[in-house]
């Protein structure tokens, strides 16, 4: 992307004027995307995106300027910029050795998105909404969307690292309502993980597609959902959102240096249930949030945040790291792009699989909820409250899985949750891949869980 000699003058650029540290982070990114809506070609777009962040650090003063001018004197300039930002003095000339460091690739990609015909991408999205529509006549509207992006990326910086990555990603979502006497039920379906055009080798659209429309169509018979406080399962791979936002954001090292979470200064506590491991792990094969490197250069690495209920550590990016004279980051600095600085994000976090049969769990659970699919929500991360939509819910009655609900709420609140779980099943599964936002930039993750109970969550409902 850039010879190793341009870096090193520009990183000498960004410390001329006194910087204690600096980086490059330049960045390649191309994608295409399509979309259809009932029955047409909504959208069809590509991009193709190049730049540099440059980033100074001198105490607690960090300087950053980004520029989409790759060349020697357009990255000096931004090297200049973000000096000037982070200056407090100093001044005379430092030079940099870079060592390039080699990670192994998380994936081997068969075939670059960037090379399929867009007919072949149309194609996905027609198939889909055939497949979907075919169910029956209730399914009214059904939409579906193709994504992929490739991410090339080179890291350097004064300590002397020189790293690179090339990240593929490719996402297929489908969408279906169906209509009946009760009103309109959606059905969703997605996937996504960072791999090629061999996604879907090993997915089937057309069964994607049927999924969702029989989800939508089984909607149309459920009953309002109960209220109140009452044991509640989640499927597995459904519900790990739950605690990538209610837990995983308050184990950020920023909202921990902040003391903005209810986990602050509580590393060697039983924090959950001693059946719950929380692993966030960013070298998890071809998995969503997975890559080599992280946008400051660092491995990929298997963090344990939670074992066997006690908290065991945070998530760290660099400069987190060095404010708690930690020697390294846990390879969690992430940004959206080279416009942007990095941050301290989740990769791929999740609930070690536990010994209890699933199956056994729900007989175990006379009365309940049995959550298939969870949506989205709100979290307060200074006190672990939250509230998420049940997308796809069920009744528990007498130990079995009886009838579906209509949406509702799931209310309570990270901690509680996290020691209220007991019963962790052996059938762990990712979930659906996600974007994760925070500080305004949006990032791919995954999550995922074993089938669980939690002894009490309120739900939200409206049955009497």
């Amino acid at each position: 992307m850039l010879e190793s000699s341009v870096v090193q003058k520009v990183l000498g650029a960004a410390l001329r004027s006194g910087g204690e540290w600096a980086e490059v982070f330049v960045e390649d990114r191309t994608a295409s995307s399509g979309r259809l809506d009932d029955g047409r070609i909504e959208e069809l777009s590509s991009l193709r995106d190049r730049g540099a962040g440059i980033r100074v650090v001198i105490g607690e003063t960090t300087g950053f300027a980004h520029t989409a001018d790759l060349s020697e004197n357009g990255l000096r300039i931004a090297a200049e910029a973000a000096s000037a930002v982070a200056r407090s003095g100093g001044g005379g000339v430092k030079e940099v050795a870079l060592t390039r460091q080699t990670q192994p690739s998380i994936n081997h990609i068969v075939t670059m998105p960037e090379t399929v015909a867009k007919a072949d991408k149309v194609e996905l999205l027609k198939r889909a909404n055939v497949a979907a529509r075919g169910e029956g006549n209730s399914i009214s509207q059904v939409s579906a969307n193709y994504a992929d992006i490739r991410r090339r990326i080179l890291v350097a910086n004064s300590d002397g690292l020189l790293a690179s990555d090339d990240q593929v990603r490719t996402r297929f979502s489908v969408t279906a309502v169906a209509s009946g006497d009760t009103g309109m039920q959606t059905g969703y379906k997605s996937t996504g993980f960072s791999m090629g055009w061999e996604l879907f080798d090993r997915v089937d659209v057309e069964s994607m597609a049927r999924g969702a429309a029989q989800t939508a169509i089984t909607k149309l018979k459920a009953r309002p959902a109960p209220s109140g406080a009452m044991p509640v399962v989640l499927a597995k791979g459904s519900g790990g959102v739950m605690f990538h936002e209610a837990c995983g954001h308050g184990l950020e090292a920023d909202a921990v240096q902040k003391n903005t979470t209810v986990f602050a200064g509580r590393v060697g506590e039983l924090v959950a249930s001693p059946l719950v491991t929380l692993v966030d792990d960013g070298t998890m094969g071809p998995e969503w949030g997975s890559f080599s490197i992280d946008d400051e250069g660092r491995p990929a690495t298997y963090n344990v945040l939670i074992e066997d209920g006690v908290l065991t550590d945070y998530m760290w990016d660099f400069l987190r790291a060095r404010k708690a004279g930690r020697p390294t980051s846990s390879g969690n600095g992430r940004r959206q792009s080279y416009e942007y600085l990095p941050m301290v994000r989740m990769t791929n976090t999740y609930v070690l699989a536990g010994q209890e049969d699933p199956d056994e769990i729900v007989r175990q659970t006379p009365n309940g909820v049995f959550v298939a699919h969870l949506g989205g929500g709100q979290v307060n991360t200074a006190t672990g409250d939250f509230v998420f939509g049940m997308e796809e819910a069920y009744l528990i009655e007498n130990g079995e899985i009886t009838e579906p609900l209509r949406e509702a709420n799931l209310i309570g609140n990270g901690p509680e949750v996290l020691k209220n779980i007991d019963a962790v099943g052996n059938d762990f599964a990712m979930g659906s891949p996600g974007m994760c936002g925070k500080n305004g930039q949006s990032v791919p993750v995954g999550d995922g869980q074993p089938t669980l109970r939690v002894s009490s969550m309120t739900i939200g409902g409206t049955a009497s």
